[in-house]
């Protein structure tokens, strides 16, 4: 398998996460990619030009990270981080959303913050953050569980991106308890050993 990918990106981190709890990620090639470039090879395999994209053994690329995890957790037997029965399911494809969520926000207003700002972009960005924060009072309310499973891991991976672009602007103070979670979660090794650089 070949894995077009961004160092920085949370959702490329999300499937390395998902890649190592199910012990597939010796098999996957990483290829670093700038998606802000359009280079053919991401646009052959991807014509959004975004990562991460995964090409299978078969040739099939496969692009945005839930359809990438979800691939990847139907390769291998084992304990499964899609769950199965519909009350652990369903929680786990929400807090998917809601981190995802997270990072969609997190990562657009990371961007805008980049450009010269003007009246619109800084009303974008603020709702961007308010977003973040109101997801987090969420996530703080009603935790995530211990187990891993892609909830658990996409939750993972929001909150380290925040740490990662955002770190003069602290979340665990109003989050307490999730930044207790986080702290325990991080030290499961597909946290660990997909942790942001730098």
């Amino acid at each position: 398998m070949k894995l077009f990918y961004s160092a920085a990106s949370p959702f490329v981190r999300k499937v390395m996460a998902c890649a190592i709890a199910r012990d597939l990620h010796e098999r996957i090639t990483l290829v670093t990619t700038n998606p802000h470039e359009s280079p053919p090879d991401l646009l052959a395999a991807n014509p959004l030009s975004r990562v991460p994209c995964l090409v299978t053994e078969d040739g099939l690329a496969l692009f945005d990270s839930p359809v990438i995890c979800e691939y990847l957790d139907s390769r291998e037997d084992g304990i499964p981080l899609f769950p199965r029965t519909s009350g652990a399911r369903w929680l786990a494809l929400r807090q998917q959303a809601a981190a995802d969520g997270i990072m969609d926000a997190a990562v657009a207003r990371r961007q805008d913050g980049l450009r010269p700002q003007e009246a619109a972009r800084t009303a974008l960005m603020a709702r961007n953050k308010a977003a973040v924060d109101r997801t987090l009072a969420m996530l703080e309310a009603d935790l995530p569980h211990s187990a891993v499973d892609i909830g658990t891991i996409s939750v993972g991976c929001a909150l380290g991106y925040l740490d990662f672009r955002f770190a003069h602007e602290p979340w665990r103070p109003a989050a307490p308890r999730l930044a207790a979670w986080f702290e325990a979660f991080g030290r499961e090794p597909c946290m660990a050993r997909t942790a942001p650089k730098g």
